[in-house]
């Protein structure tokens, strides 16, 4: 008889992460991209990550300061850290307790890290993120680019071409020199053929 995984009979349907999606418990995620959402006050950040499947992490305000307390204010420098978020079923929103996605691990910090976080307007509240340890290796260089290239094909605007390039130039930069040629050639190549289709639609 098969295993029956009931987790995956719970999903919310949702357009990003939520709390009810980590009912079953924490998870570690990878950050493959940082976009800015400037037009939406109360989500002005959206974090993407390995198998995030379109549904993006879009933390409050008190994750993004735990984010650049941790790890500085440039959304770039996070791209391949991970971290571990789980489900806080005491966060509250409009004095009714509805849970919250919360930062438990990060890696690429030296210790853990305590800071003070507003849980309500009369009160805050230490908060604290630990290390996150046995960062798996880094992807050898010719696989790391033939993902970035399934990337780059599947943008489907100049907008999402040139974040995903912004958001992984330092990463590109690193990479040897024949290697990084080539995905600038891919990006060239896709940036010709978004030209042309934006051409033929006008």
């Amino acid at each position: 008889m098969s295993n029956v995984d009931m987790s995956m009979t719970i999903e919310p349907k949702s357009d990003q992460l939520n709390a009810d999606d980590l009912i079953a418990g924490p998870r570690v995620i990878t950050i493959t991209h940082v976009k800015a959402q400037m037009s939406s006050a109360e989500q002005p950040v959206a974090i993407n990550y390995e198998g995030d499947n379109g549904k993006p992490w879009k933390p409050c305000k008190s994750m993004r300061r735990v984010l650049v307390r941790a790890w500085g204010p440039d959304g770039n420098d996070y791209v391949g850290r991970r971290l571990t978020l789980y489900c806080d079923p005491k966060v509250v929103w409009g004095g009714i307790q509805v849970g919250g996605v919360r930062i438990s691990h990060m890696s690429d910090i030296a210790e853990n890290i305590t800071m003070p976080l507003t849980i309500s307007r009369a009160k805050r509240a230490a908060f604290t993120v630990k290390v996150l340890s046995d960062a798996p290796a880094a992807p050898p260089p010719e696989a790391w680019a033939a993902k970035a290239k399934e990337s780059i094909d599947a943008c489907t605007t100049m907008e999402e071409l040139i974040d995903f390039w912004k958001a992984n130039n330092k990463h590109i930069n690193a990479l040897p020199e024949d290697i990084a040629k080539e995905l600038t050639a891919a990006k060239d190549a896709r940036k010709a053929a978004l030209e042309s289709q934006q051409g033929e639609n006008q």
